[in-house]
């Protein structure tokens, strides 16, 4: 861990490996096929792979970096997109990121950077690639330690779902005050939803769960109560959250899309202070609602603020019970936010 998604070309970035989008007789190709043997230097690096072809479809090969920032190249076949065999595509590309991050285990890599694999002249619906990818990579992450980063050269690679992206754009438009000056804090969405449900026939409200929290949970556990005093030290709070949810650790730390390194600095305390991306990453990964997230964030010293984009994106997934990271990250790198977690 982590999962990240940078606007960068992949030739310049230093992990211990980047992934090739290789044809399988693994020869030197154009866009970022032909990027990377240029800069690691075409003819040792077309030496090298002369050696390992041809490969199969959805298979990966590891081969030194030459004169590029990493280590190691890792050349993934991924498949031309087949419209008419939809499942077989996926399969292929599910297997060409997995095969690669696997070779970049077998060789003790604790980084490695992708493009979006298929998704150029192999013709593969750029939003499909994405999910496929996203898929891929969180699923090898729950059983691995492994920072991934998946390289982005402009916005034209990179296609989040149209439909999700709607639905977040006119919940800007509804909740981001932008520029504006207001005199008091504005009210949240879920503070006005109280509002409102306040005013109505007690026989008509429904009770409300909470972040996937049982009824009983919720009744014998206020937020104040939930979240802890004000005095108590941050990890304190945190480990007790994470045993209230049922969580483990692990769970957390990678469901926050947070490396074991920083988790376990945030889990010891010592003065610590996690920064508030990072503690919205772990309101995530506890399934906190909006009002738990906004308590949580006042006992690190941070508020959510419908002045600011990137907490209004927050907000939107909280409210709609989304709380996967990764699909959190994707809408704000699509609108040029910083990520969670990371």
């Amino acid at each position: 861990m982590p999962f990240t998604i940078v606007r960068q070309d992949i030739t310049r970035i230093n992990a211990h490996a980047i992934v090739n989008a290789a044809n399988t007789d693994l020869k030197m190709g154009g866009g970022v096929c032909g990027s990377i043997f240029k800069a690691a230097g075409a003819e040792q690096l077309q030496d090298a792979c002369n050696k390992l072809a041809p490969i199969n479809l959805g298979d990966a090969v590891i081969t030194p970096g030459f004169n590029l920032p990493a280590k190691y190249v890792i050349h993934a076949a991924g498949p031309v997109y087949k419209p008419w065999n939809k499942k077989e595509s996926e399969r292929l590309l599910r297997a060409a990121y997995t095969n690669a991050l696997i070779r970049a285990v077998e060789n003790s890599c604790e980084s490695i950077a992708f493009p979006l694999i298929s998704s150029g002249i192999y013709g593969y619906p750029k939003e499909e690639a994405l999910k496929v990818a996203s898929s891929a990579i969180k699923d090898f992450l729950t059983d691995h330690e492994l920072d991934v980063t998946l390289a982005v050269f402009d916005k034209k690679a990179f296609a989040v779902s149209r439909k999700l992206l709607g639905e977040v754009e006119c919940f800007i438009d509804e909740h981001y005050v932008g520029s504006r000056k207001r005199s008091r804090r504005q009210l949240l969405y879920v503070e006005r939803q109280i509002i409102l449900e306040s005013e109505e026939p007690s026989w008509k409200q429904e009770p409300q769960l909470c972040g996937g929290m049982s009824a009983e949970l919720l009744a014998s556990n206020s937020i104040d109560n939930l979240i802890g005093k004000l005095d108590e030290p941050f990890s304190e709070m945190l480990l007790r959250l994470i045993d209230a949810k049922g969580m483990t650790d692990v769970d957390v730390y990678k469901r926050a899309n947070l490396s074991r390194k920083l988790f376990s600095k945030i889990r010891t305390g010592k003065g610590y202070m996690p920064g508030k991306r990072t503690v919205i990453a772990l309101a995530v990964a506890l399934k906190l609602s909006v009002e738990e997230t906004d308590s949580l964030l006042k006992r690190a010293g941070y508020a959510l603020s419908h002045a600011v984009i990137f907490d209004v994106i927050v907000e939107y997934f909280i409210l709609h019970g989304q709380y996967d990271i990764f699909k959190i990250n994707e809408v704000l790198f699509a609108y040029d936010q910083p990520l969670l977690g990371a």
